[in-house]
């Protein structure tokens, strides 16, 4: 979990009256919500509103959100070719799924229009990566600033909007869902929680919400709520970002991958020195950032070939050339699944050799369950590919 933060006004103690007057009905009170995980084992924050978060007027059911899995009956290598899919939608309802397990789903979504109503994951948590736009993430927590090539955190039960600037461009979105929790990787951790000194990223990298919003309208308000497929619609009897001051380690954050410091060494170094976040759910995601390449005047500077044992590895293009690959282009996917072996393309390494530095950057998810295909991921699929590493 990111650091502790305070924002806005707290009471002194928690589960005590934080006054104001008159108050919602004259009770002299803002209302205490406490956001925990794990029950309330684990992190949590607590958020005071203006009325109580609980004043649902209506709900009703609003259709469901399924993935399809498409049928696989070969174990192969995948190319993907995203980045002309057809823009549509909006920062919710444009999502196209790329690939799936129990353990995460994938989208793209290149929205058209600005998202039309709150939305809030009840059963995941979202990292939305920003390859192109920028704009604010809306939530309870107050404003959230984001720009190209920002990792943007939301926890799971977050009621937020994404508000992009109109005058930035085509948005264009990575979406990863996680039913289990997002974290960091343990390894970069003190026993007191805070980044070592040797890992790759630190707190100064890490950037939350730094004041609340305090909408303060008494209106009816549409919440679009997903929990895994199911879809439900609650209206609100006031605004939900009423909230005058929280406090916690539970709230939405960004984190840019060019702020991600790599890890090199005299020869080539394995992927997990990439790693970012991680999920309690199965799988783990890795920032392949620009880099100084490998120093020792034998080193072979692209990836060895590696049979991905027991995980499955996804590679969204972002930036760059990529050193290892040919025919990749920015928004290109691609699939190196289980038990088979793949690496660099021929005539990648010896065009390698008087490179001192890469420019690529890369996101990488990989999981250790298989993973799908969707529907919409086929379409897109080069037949080809797998065939791509002869002469």
């Amino acid at each position: 979990m990111p650091r502790y933060l305070s924002v806005g006004s707290v009471p002194k103690k928690r589960h005590t009256a934080h006054r104001v007057e008159p108050g919602y009905k004259g009770e002299g009170i803002y209302y205490e919500e406490v956001i925990s995980t794990h029950g309330f084992s684990r992190a949590h924050s607590i958020a005071y509103h203006l009325r109580p978060p609980t004043r649902v007027r209506k709900v009703e059911a609003a259709g469901s959100w399924a993935v399809e899995r498409s049928e696989q009956r070969a174990l192969r290598h995948h190319h993907l070719k995203s980045g002309g899919m057809a823009a549509t939608g909006d920062p919710v309802t444009g999502r196209v799924p790329m690939f799936t397990n129990n353990d995460v789903t994938i989208w793209r979504c290149r929205p058209t229009q600005p998202q039309q109503e709150l939305f809030r994951n009840a059963l995941a948590d979202e990292i939305v990566f920003v390859h192109r736009g920028r704009g604010k993430l809306l939530t309870h927590f107050g404003e959230l600033p984001f720009k190209p090539f920002d990792y943007v955190v939301v926890p799971r039960c977050t009621t937020y909007e994404l508000a992009f600037d109109t005058t930035a461009g085509q948005p264009d979105l990575l979406v990863i869902e996680s039913p289990g929790l997002i974290d960091f990787p343990r390894r970069y951790l003190n026993p007191e929680g805070q980044f070592k000194l040797g890992a790759p990223f630190c707190e100064r990298d890490l950037h939350g919400p730094s004041g609340p919003l305090v909408i303060d309208k008494e209106k009816d308000v549409p919440v679009l709520i997903k929990d895994g497929e199911r879809l439900t619609r609650y209206t609100l009897a006031n605004h939900p970002f009423d909230v005058t001051g929280w406090d916690g380690f539970v709230y939405p954050f960004t984190f840019n991958a060019d702020d991600f410091e790599p890890i090199t060494g005299t020869i080539h170094q394995p992927p997990p020195i990439h790693q970012t976040f991680e999920s309690d759910g199965g799988f783990v995601v890795c920032t392949f950032a620009p880099r100084m390449l490998d120093t020792h005047p034998d080193a072979i500077k692209v990836p060895y070939a590696h049979s991905n044992v027991e995980s499955d590895e996804v590679l969204y293009y972002v930036r760059g050339k990529f050193g290892s690959r040919r025919g990749v282009e920015e928004g290109s996917f691609t699939l190196h699944p289980h038990g088979i072996p793949h690496g660099p393309h021929p005539g990648t390494i010896v065009a390698s050799r008087d490179a001192t530095r890469t420019d690529e950057l890369a996101v990488m998810v990989d999981t250790f369950r298989p993973l799908f295909l969707t529907k919409q991921a086929v379409e897109l699929d080069d037949p080809n590919y797998p065939m791509s590493w002869l002469d």
